[in-house]
């Protein structure tokens, strides 16, 4: 993967979306290749083929039974590439993209069990080049082949770093409470992971080919959010932005050096948004806290940044469903079972559309994408909603239902859905016409 993901959506270009497909070794423009896609913002990439309205009747190219597991496919090249559970195991299949057929799998850890759902898989892979990134809930992270399978590195948090075992008892908080479930990013020959050690070890930076630690920094223990990377306007450095347990902080890329801090604390630390940034403004918020609007700007000295709360949105708890930004505005799953819009740049809400949630607020999940001038949405009934994304007003474009129930973001690549709900992964096409 290329810097792609060290830039914010202001400044990212369409040619480096080109680069990232001809260095990734893939022949298609559109990968998916992680969580929230290729910028790890849940946005399309520029100059894909996207619907502006959807089928009555969507047509299944392909779907096939799957084990348990909450981890979102991923699309590479020829392949997709999905977790589940089979007899106890957390295991990594690798699919044809365009008939669903089994290249290979392998089982890489046990899994791991909590009051929510039944055990399997909550961390979705990343595809980077020839390597595939698998991490377990216990902590277990390895590189693989996307070839076959075949093991490169692995790193075992627990065992290797001392985290916490995950165990939903007492005060666990994060990781230690639901799992190793934020995704690992890649940012040139940087992996960057959650691993949640107080021994200096809360992120640690790994050489993506071999395994090597280029960096550990702080004390943090782990959340559920999955880390970014970006380069704030007027700082010339890349940053990593880690929603822990202990608050949002930025780091340098390059050294792990933290450059400011934002202290979040919350009973269970059950911190699931992926951090959005749109300019200077990063934003998060918790099942506990108020979504809220950080900017970030250099100080005198060049080198620390201010950390300063701009604004707080406090009728926006944000649970476990990312938000996503396009247009300077954010668009996300309420506690009132709302989808709704806020003015990035001033956290003003612009309207709010009841109606995307069937469970109660603590267990309510609503997957949103980038396709385009469109917000597409998966709600956890299975059913997809295509909405304008326009902050001036609620217009709903299309709605139909395309699975069963879900807690899982699906991956949009050339104008195809790759999905799962609790028995099958899919491949819908949302461009066919009838």
């Amino acid at each position: 993967m290329t810097r792609l993901a060290s830039l914010s959506r202001s400044v990212v270009l369409p040619v480096a979306f080109a680069a990232l497909a001809i260095l990734s070794g893939s022949s298609y423009a559109s990968d998916w290749p992680g969580w929230r896609g290729p910028a790890r913002d849940g946005h399309a990439p520029p100059g894909s083929r996207v619907p502006d309205s959807l089928p009555l009747q969507p047509r299944r190219v392909w779907a096939q039974k799957v084990g348990e597991g909450l981890a979102a496919p991923v699309v590479a090249g020829d392949r997709v590439y999905y977790l589940d559970a089979q007899d106890g195991r957390e295991v990594v299949h690798a699919v044809d993209r365009k008939t669903g057929t089994e290249a290979w799998r392998e089982s890489f850890d046990g899994t791991f069990k909590n009051g929510q759902t039944a055990p399997g898989p909550r961390c979705t892979p990343l595809v980077d080049g020839d390597r595939i990134y698998v991490q377990s809930c216990n902590g277990e992270l390895q590189c693989r082949s996307t070839r076959d399978g075949a093991l490169r590195w692995r790193v075992n948090y627990t065992k290797d770093y001392q985290a916490g075992v995950p165990a939903e008892q007492g005060v666990a908080k994060g990781a230690q409470r639901h799992g190793f479930t934020a995704a690992p990013w890649v940012d040139g020959e940087r992996l960057i992971a959650l691993v949640g050690d107080t021994h200096g070890a809360g992120i640690v930076c790994f050489h993506k080919e071999t395994g090597a630690v280029l960096w550990k920094s702080q004390n943090d223990r782990a959340a559920n959010a999955a880390p970014i990377t970006v380069q704030f306007p007027g700082i010339a450095e890349t940053q990593v932005v880690a929603f822990t347990v202990e608050g949002l902080i930025g780091l340098n890329l390059q050294d792990g050096a933290l450059r400011w801090r934002v202290p979040i604390t919350t009973t269970y630390g059950r911190h699931v948004m992926t951090p959005v940034v749109v300019g200077n403004i990063a934003m998060a918020a918790s099942k506990e806290e108020a979504l809220m609007g950080i900017e970030i700007n250099r100080k005198p000295d060049g080198i620390e940044c201010t950390a300063e709360t701009r604004w707080q949105a406090r009728e926006h708890l944000v649970n476990f469903s990312s938000p996503v930004a396009t247009g300077g505005h954010l668009y996300g799953l309420g506690p009132e079972k709302n989808l709704f819009c806020v003015e990035v740049s001033s956290g003003k809400t612009r309207w709010s559309r009841g109606g995307f949630a069937t469970k109660p607020a603590e267990n309510a999940h609503l997957a949103l994408l980038v396709l385009g001038p469109n917000l597409l949405a998966l709600t956890e009934t299975g059913t997809l909603i295509l909405v304008a994304a326009d902050p001036t007003a609620y217009r709903e474009l299309g709605n139909v239902q395309v699975c069963g129930a879900n807690w899982c973001n699906p991956a949009y690549a050339d104008g195809h859905l790759f999905l799962r709900d609790a028995r099958e992964l899919m491949c819908i096409d949302l461009l066919a016409q009838p």
